[in-house]
């Protein structure tokens, strides 16, 4: 008989295509993957990134939804029902130790990221109803991360946006907040796109990113796409395993994996198709895909361009929004746990969890101005909270989940939860996932310590 969450249950293949590819769409989505595109053999590189989805991606995507509807609890604690049901080691439990950690820290800088995406956005509000427009774009961004208390005020409207959603729960929260937010990014997307093409270079964007050019195909084009891969699916994380918790029995796994799969690349590619054609219009370089462009090089073009102040109301709403959908995944590990471990009730968890990350991200924003000097490894504090939660846990989480999912766990299990697979595509996902996959998970953890 199916065990049911106590958290609740997805009403349907729907919500839960929605919320994970919500997960997985973030501001890497945004402004890296399009630039990780056109600086490594533009439609080269979409084709070795889907081989990297396909041999990376997807194998390790439905081992951490499978888990999750078997065990239907937090990370950590499905993975311990899972010890004492098979007789295997209660040490498995590590992978959802280890991939909580990972969101809280990483949930930790994001929200301080996202929190300038907010206040972008209240700058191209005021200016839309008569205050002044973003005249120096590079003093302002500098303004911004240089003011504690603008950095702090940001951070703490988002993580409040984050933790109200998560305290409604599964039905009332997580789930109605995706269905409006991802048609709603998708919308700004389009139109974001609709004006690229009245640039009139839409063209020219478009053979920039799917143009092929197989002689960029090297070794460190295989690393970017892997990451990006690994990345983008947001694996390593427990949040698929807590979201695979919700879902209902009759969703096949494999079906709605790859939808999130195509959701996830399918957004990054048109953001790269509303970006590009605004820099071509301006005579602006499309190299480098973080903050300096978005929060400096675009606003610059904003403030040139005719409708500039909707677009970038528009533009940085979008970033808003798709902070907001992969932070209540980061979110939600942290309070089931809370949940099922202590009398808490789900509000008082999530506003536990949430003031934990909030204290944490006061290590970050002021790492930028009070404590800029502070040096860990040669990074700054955001930095090497990045490396470690980022660069380390996630690989080493997914490594770990390929290699229980593949050699650790009862065959029946994985069989029983991945029905809609032939013999012989099961067979080919069971040895991905123990071989394959693991693999080329140690190429990246290999590569960013020799790095």
């Amino acid at each position: 008989m199916d065990k049911q969450s106590v958290h609740g249950m997805w009403s349907s293949r729907t919500a839960f295509i929605l919320a994970a590819a919500g997960s997985a769409v973030g501001l890497g989505n945004i402004w890296r993957f399009p630039y990780l595109t056109s600086d490594n053999g533009g439609g080269a590189f979409v084709l070795v990134y889907l081989a990297c989805i396909a041999a990376v991606g997807l194998p390790i995507l439905f081992a951490e939804v499978l888990i999750g509807r078997h065990g239907r609890q937090s990370p950590i604690n499905t993975l311990l029902n899972l010890a004492r049901e098979t007789g295997h080691s209660k040490a498995w439990a590590a992978i959802g130790v280890m991939g909580m950690i990972s969101a809280i820290l990483i949930l930790s800088f994001y929200s301080v990221v996202a929190g300038w995406t907010l206040h972008y956005s209240w700058l191209y509000l005021q200016q839309l109803f008569g205050g002044a427009g973003i005249e120096d774009a590079g003093a302002t961004f500098g303004d911004l991360l240089a003011s504690p208390g603008t950095l702090l005020f940001w951070h703490s409207v988002f993580m409040l946006l984050t933790i109200g959603v998560v305290a409604l729960g599964v039905e009332k929260g997580l789930e109605r907040t995706v269905r409006l937010l991802m048609p709603t990014l998708l919308i700004l997307l389009l139109v974001l796109v609709g004006y690229g093409i009245s640039t009139g270079y839409f063209g020219q964007a478009v053979a920039f990113l799917f143009t092929p050019d197989f002689s960029k195909v090297d070794g460190s084009v295989l690393l970017a796409a892997l990451g990006q891969a690994f990345f983008s699916l947001s694996l390593g994380l427990a949040g698929m395993m807590a979201y695979g918790a919700y879902l209902p029995r009759n969703v096949s796994i494999p079906h709605a994996g790859v939808a999130i799969a195509l959701t996830d690349t399918g957004i990054a590619l048109l953001a790269g198709l509303a970006i590009f054609p605004v820099l071509f219009n301006f005579g602006m370089s499309p190299t480098g895909g973080g903050p300096g462009l978005i929060f400096t090089t675009l606003p610059m073009a904003f403030a040139d361009m005719w409708g500039g102040v909707f677009y970038g109301l528009a533009f940085f709403g979008l970033l808003t929004v798709a902070a907001w959908t992969s932070s209540i995944s980061l979110l939600e590990p942290p309070t089931a746990y809370l949940v099922e471990r202590t009398e808490l009730t789900r509000r008082q968890s999530a506003l536990l969890g949430g003031a934990v990350v909030w204290l944490l991200g006061l290590l970050t924003l002021l790492g930028f101005n009070v404590w800029s000097e502070v040096k860990i490894g040669g990074r700054d504090l955001q930095g090497a909270i990045e490396f470690v939660a980022s660069d380390i846990m996630l690989p080493l989480g997914g490594l770990l989940v390929s290699l229980y999912a593949g050699w650790v766990l009862d065959k029946r299990i994985t069989h029983n939860e991945l029905p809609q697979l032939n013999e012989g595509l099961y067979q080919a996902w069971r040895w991905t996932v123990r071989v394959i996959a693991p693999l080329l998970v140690l190429y990246i953890l290999v590569n960013k310590f020799s790095g």
